[in-house]
């Protein structure tokens, strides 16, 4: 890639991201928190600036490598005057967790998706907990604390996601269906699930700097839109911040978190097949190169 394309590709991806984590930065400078958009940056370990970064993925080769900021950083090689991955050097520290990260998308792809859990994940978290122990307690539950757990005691909760079912109380982890675990993760995880897919950002940024930035950021922005969904679904009222519930407790609540679920199940597989053809990609040229 010629360096006036890279030096392109860099500038619109920095304002991309600029855009995209603006407001967090603001309110992170003025020591402030929102409990819907913050979470892409204190529950996922990427930060802003690493996000900002713009990587070609494998297989690309930047011409100018004296002027590309690429030679000075981890997992890249010079040669011939152009700066480019080295997978070799990727797959000797992370082979292992690019082979667990095809594994699971791979199995989750190939599961039906499942679209009858309705968010009760968000509800099992507080169920029948003291007000001072809820995480977002800065904010009332829409239904009281009484109201929240009829919710929950009049819904059979079936989570299939173990990071979010780690989360849920010790009076609701025994209502849950299932029983899910880190090691039946590959098992149980299914492409309905809003945590499956907000979580493909996560196994993104793990494979960077093989993966492009681009997509990435495409699973950034899946996972912000689905983390909307994910709170306006919660027994959280954040109307103030601008988020409408979705009422999950009545059938027509029911109806419109399964059509959004759906989309967000769509575009996640889209983005889950990508990643899955970066995954082999790495792995053929590595091959090819022994």
């Amino acid at each position: 890639m010629g360096e006036a394309e890279w030096r392109e590709r860099t500038a619109t991806h920095e304002a991309r991201v600029d855009s995209a984590t603006a407001a967090h930065l603001a309110r992170r400078r003025d020591h402030r928190k929102q409990p819907v958009e913050d979470f892409l940056f204190t529950y996922y370990s990427f930060k802003p600036a690493q996000l900002r970064r713009w990587h070609p993925g494998a297989g690309t080769a930047l011409s100018g490598a004296d002027t590309a900021p690429h030679s000075g950083w981890r997992f890249y090689a010079v040669a011939g005057g152009r700066v480019f991955v080295d997978v070799d050097a990727f797959l000797s520290a992370r082979g292992d967790t690019l082979r667990f990260v095809r594994e699971l998308l791979v199995r989750t792809a190939g599961r039906p998706a499942r679209f009858g859990c309705f968010g009760l994940h968000e509800w099992a978290m507080v169920y029948r907990l003291d007000a001072s122990d809820v995480r977002h307690s800065g904010w009332p539950l829409r239904l009281g604390a009484s109201g929240t757990d009829a919710v929950v005691e009049s819904h059979q909760v079936a989570c299939s996601h173990f990071d979010a079912f780690r989360f849920f109380t010790p009076d609701a982890a025994p209502r849950n269906a299932l029983r899910p675990t880190r090691e039946s993760q590959p098992d149980l995880e299914q492409p309905g699930c809003l945590h499956a897919g907000m979580d493909l950002y996560k196994w993104a940024h793990k494979l960077v700097p093989v993966v492009p930035s681009e997509l990435v950021m495409d699973c950034f922005e899946l996972a912000r839109d689905i983390r909307s969904l994910d709170m306006r679904a919660a027994p959280y009222d954040l109307r103030e911040l601008g988020y409408e519930p979705v009422r999950i407790e009545t059938p027509e609540g029911k109806a419109q978190y399964a059509a959004e679920q759906r989309a967000f199940a769509r575009r996640g597989q889209v983005l889950r097949e990508r990643l899955i053809t970066a995954c082999d990609e790495i792995m053929q040229s590595a091959r090819e190169s022994t």
